[in-house]
């Protein structure tokens, strides 16, 4: 393994996994040693929420850890952690309009999915031409027998708070600008927080209110503010076992320039 600098762009939620119990996608920048943008990189597994907790590294960190390929992936940008070996050298914030985080992500910056694939890669930016709906929809609200009993093997020595299933999925419908137009859904680790707080701050009385209430949140988040006062991007990744099935797993939102404000419109849709 050798020890490299990684900026952590993105989590996703956690998913039940059979060998390792539950996992991790994290998506970041590999750095060279004068923390250069070189290229995308995919770290998995790794089981992020059994991490010690200073080595539970944020996102927008910037982290040295020993890293290997992971020749058990055919997808170049995935490797392998030594995750007793992460240390956290600092966070990246958000001055002059998140000037420094676009220093890292945007010089890798794809036009579309097509030129994603066309390089043989499978995770990149994009910055989409328009976003035509804000989406979301109801999913399994139980994880299935499988994963269950996946989850009840927990470790009897270190017990572990169960994985919540999230009983919602979010996702956008955008066109890229080579025309194509996609309908994706977001894994972001981020999002699935956001309604998990809304819910329990949520005035409702029911479950089904508090839901509903963390849904408006959501949606008032992702689509209102999103679409009006960021400028949107997309860091998109394929799934290991369907290479040409893409999805977001992590939204890159800076705030908009007085400039764009004034060339750029986006319309609200109803769901």
């Amino acid at each position: 393994m050798e020890r490299r600098k990684i900026l952590i762009a993105t989590k996703t939620y956690p998913s039940i996994s059979k060998k390792y119990r539950e996992t991790v996608c994290t998506a970041g920048v590999l750095l060279d040693e004068e923390e250069n943008p070189v290229e995308w990189i995919r770290i998995y597994p790794i089981r992020f929420r059994e991490l010690d907790f200073e080595k539970r590294y944020k996102r927008w960190s910037i982290i040295s850890a020993e890293i290997e390929r992971n020749e058990k992936d055919y997808r170049q940008e995935s490797y392998r952690i030594n995750d007793s070996s992460i240390h956290i050298v600092r966070e990246i914030g958000t001055k002059n309009n998140w000037q420094e985080r676009k220093s890292f992500v945007l010089p890798l910056q794809f036009d579309s999915i097509s030129e994603i694939e066309a390089q043989g890669k499978s995770l990149g930016i994009i910055k989409p031409k328009s976003i035509e709906k804000y989406f979301f929809r109801n999913t399994d609200r139980e994880w299935s027998p499988k994963q269950q009993v996946i989850q009840d093997q927990g470790d009897l020595f270190e017990p572990s708070v169960e994985l919540e299933k999230i009983p919602y999925q979010f996702g956008y419908k955008f066109t890229t600008v080579n025309g194509a137009r996609h309908t994706y859904t977001v894994s972001d680790w981020e999002i699935s927080e956001l309604y998990r707080k809304c819910r329990d701050r949520a005035s409702g009385t029911t479950l089904e209110e508090r839901e509903k209430e963390a849904v408006s949140k959501v949606k008032q988040k992702m689509e209102d503010e999103f679409l009006s006062k960021k400028d949107i991007h997309f860091i998109v990744g394929n799934l290991k076992n369907h290479s040409r099935v893409f999805m977001i797993i992590g939204i890159f939102y800076p705030p908009k320039t007085v400039q764009k404000q004034e060339v750029q419109t986006l319309s609200l849709f109803d769901l």
